[in-house]
């Protein structure tokens, strides 16, 4: 495997991981946004990764969770029904957060296979001096 490829497969896996990050940060952001029970529950979203023939990732598409969420009695809050209920995401807040710690990491490796890669490349480009 080549500088190269190296590049554009780390290159790949950066643009996956930051479409990941994004979606993990909408998801966080929306996790306690409330609707009236008659609507839509926020739809968190999840990224569908898939491997590339030519090596790397791509992102395949974005999954949206569904959108009937969870009913919760909150009578304070300002969009409650007439019995006091509000729907919010069915979200799990501490998946989210342990999904962000691997998406940051994932985005740190392939930060750091670029580096080397530039590296490597400079080093071949200095032989030949």
């Amino acid at each position: 495997m080549g500088a190269f490829d190296m590049l554009r497969i780390a290159g790949s896996s950066m643009g996956m991981h930051q479409t990941w990050l994004d979606a993990l940060a909408n998801n966080i952001a929306n996790v306690n946004t409330a609707t009236r029970t008659n609507q839509k529950a926020f739809q968190g979203q999840m990224v569908i990764a898939s491997a590339d023939p030519n090596g790397g990732v791509d992102v395949a598409g974005i999954a949206l969770t569904d959108g009937q969420g969870r009913v919760v009695n909150d009578p304070s809050n300002a969009l409650a029904d007439a019995e006091g209920n509000i729907r919010l995401p069915d979200i799990d807040l501490a998946s989210q957060m342990t999904q962000l710690v691997m998406a940051q990491r994932g985005f740190q490796a392939s930060v750091q296979t670029t580096k080397t890669a530039q590296d490597t490349y400079n080093a071949a480009l200095q032989i030949g001096r």
